[in-house]
């Protein structure tokens, strides 16, 4: 009983360490570009993380699925900190694999018209930012957020399933960029 034990777990450790090696990708690694079919206040529009970056820095944050209890609340503090983020020179943009079908909507209501959101077919694009999950046998993007600077290196690579801090990290990594190339 107790080897069986062992065994038991040895798996979960080696379980454990496989599933934290395939972890987004790390502050320092070189953004993935990608452009995606997207809406913006309800209205469709192509999102290009190329053209964004000439702007100034992005905030990407992938979620799970449209109209989820915890997608929606980090939508409203997203939707709360766009003005913020706009004044430091960033853009914000969710990208989910989930509900594909309603990101032109829940643009409009849940993330109240502040910011795109784009749809992510597959969790293609989750999957070169290595931030996938799967749920129910579908492949979703993890919720993970980013911060991006204009040159394409990530500042902030931070997932947890609860969307509270999400917007603090974010927002502090803004700030630091803003003050040192302002």
């Amino acid at each position: 009983m107790k080897h069986r034990l062992s065994l038991l777990c040895a798996a979960a450790a080696l379980t454990l360490a496989s599933f934290t090696a395939s972890a987004a990708l790390e502050k320092g690694a070189q953004a993935p570009d990608f452009t995606l079919k997207a809406a913006l206040g309800g209205k469709p529009m192509d999102f290009s993380l190329q053209q964004a970056l000439k702007k100034g820095p992005v905030v990407l944050y992938f979620f799970p699925a449209a109209f989820t209890k915890g997608c929606t609340l980090e939508a409203h503090d997203f939707a709360e900190a766009t003005d913020q983020f706009n004044k430091l020179g960033a853009t914000v943009v969710g990208v989910t694999a989930g509900n594909i079908d309603q990101v032109d909507k829940f643009s409009e209501v849940e993330c109240r018209n502040k910011f795109a959101v784009a749809a992510d077919p597959g969790a293609k694009v989750a999957g070169e930012y290595q931030t996938q999950m799967q749920m129910n046998g579908k492949t979703l993007s993890d919720r993970t957020s980013f911060v991006i600077a204009p040159d394409g290196k990530i500042l902030l690579s931070y997932t947890d399933r609860n969307p509270d801090a999400h917007i603090e990290k974010t927002m502090a990594a803004v700030k630091q960029y803003a003050q040192t190339h302002s």
